[in-house]
């Protein structure tokens, strides 16, 4: 029943995408973050527990079971340094602890939850630290 309902609402996403030129293709999620990708080229698939967005720029699987919203719009996505946790400007060991930390408690006081899901999948969880820690020591992403 879920995947018949996924499947009537992308396309009808489509059906009103074709209506207008959009620039963006976004998603809000249960946890209220919103993820934002450019629609210039953009595919998607999905299978009974995931929705997978391709284009241009990224490949992103999200679980659909943190999907609250799925829609098509012209504004940009507020700028978010990915990894800065804490929310100071910088990425650095201080991001790493306030992550932890989140994972550990799921206390979101002065924690930017964008900014936390460090491998970009949608979720903050473990696999983020360590995305967060191999970028600290590798300095890129």
């Amino acid at each position: 029943m879920k995947k018949t309902i996924i499947t009537m609402l992308i396309a009808l996403v489509a059906m009103f995408a074709s209506a207008e030129t959009y620039s963006y293709l976004k998603f809000t999620m249960t946890d209220g973050t919103t993820l934002t990708y450019s629609a210039q080229g953009i595919k998607l698939t999905y299978d009974a527990s995931s929705v997978y967005v391709s284009n241009n720029e990224t490949t992103a699987t999200i679980a659909l079971a943190n999907v609250q919203d799925m829609y098509f719009s012209n504004e940009e996505a507020p700028s978010v340094l990915r990894g800065d946790v804490d929310n100071d400007g910088i990425v650095n060991i201080a991001d790493v602890t306030a992550l932890v930390d989140y994972v550990l408690t799921h206390n979101v006081a002065g924690i930017n939850i964008a900014a936390a899901d460090c491998d970009q999948d949608g979720e903050v969880s473990i696999a983020d630290i360590t995305a967060l820690v191999d970028y600290i020591l590798a300095g890129n992403w």
